[in-house]
C-alpha cells in the first residue's frame, strides 16, 4: 500500500449561522465554546443586502476549526449524534463532507444549556492526503494532480472504515 493515498482528516469547521439576529449570534457563540471549550471565531459580510437589512461588516455568523486529533475525537461524538447514518448528498465531488445538525443536546456529552436553548450546527469535514501542501504552500503552488485527489466513493469508503458510518440513499 503506498503511504501517500492514504487519506486523513485535515480539519472540521463548526458553523452556527445566524444571520443578523445579534442575540442568536450570542447563542451560537456560546454552544460552539459549549462543544469545543475553544472561543469561536465571529463571520461578516462582505455584500450589502438591503432585502436582507445586511450591510458590509455586520457579523452574520461564528465558526470554529479544529485540527488533528481533537478533530477527530469530536466527529466520532458529532457522528454519534447523528447515529454515524449520512446520505449520499452529504459528500461532494472534493472528498469532503458536510451535515447539520439539528439539536445540541444530542450530541454526547453536551447538556441542555437554557440560556442556549434549542439550536442547531453545521459540521463540514475536510479531508486530504499527504502531498496536499503543495495547493497550500507560499512558494511554487501547485495544483493536487487529479490522479492525487479524493473522490466522493473514496470519502464515503474512509468514513465507512474510520468512523463506522452508514451511508444510504435519504436520510
Amino acid at each position: 500500500m503506498n503511504l501517500m493515498r492514504n487519506i486523513r482528516i485535515e480539519k472540521i469547521t463548526l458553523n452556527v449561522g445566524a444571520g443578523k439576529d445579534q442575540t442568536k449570534l450570542e447563542k451560537g457563540i456560546k454552544l460552539l465554546k459549549n462543544i469545543t471549550g475553544i472561543e469561536p471565531l465571529k463571520t461578516f459580510t462582505n455584500k450589502r443586502i438591503p432585502a436582507w437589512g445586511l450591510r458590509p461588516g455586520l457579523p452574520i455568523g461564528c465558526k470554529i476549526t479544529l485540527r488533528k486529533d481533537p478533530a477527530k475525537k469530536l466527529l466520532m461524538r458529532l457522528l454519534e449524534s447523528r447515529s454515524n447514518l449520512l446520505t449520499l448528498k452529504q459528500f461532494d465531488d472534493g472528498g469532503n463532507v458536510a451535515f447539520g445538525i439539528h439539536e445540541y443536546i444530542d450530541i454526547p456529552g453536551v447538556s441542555y444549556s437554557p440560556e442556549i436553548g434549542i439550536m442547531g450546527l453545521e459540521v463540514c469535514v475536510t479531508l486530504e492526503r499527504p502531498g496536499f501542501r503543495i495547493r497550500r504552500r507560499k512558494l511554487c503552488s501547485r495544483k493536487i494532480p487529479s490522479k492525487h485527489r479524493i473522490t466522493k466513493e473514496e470519502a464515503m469508503e474512509f468514513m465507512r472504515k474510520e468512523f463506522n458510518v452508514k451511508i444510504g440513499e435519504e436520510a
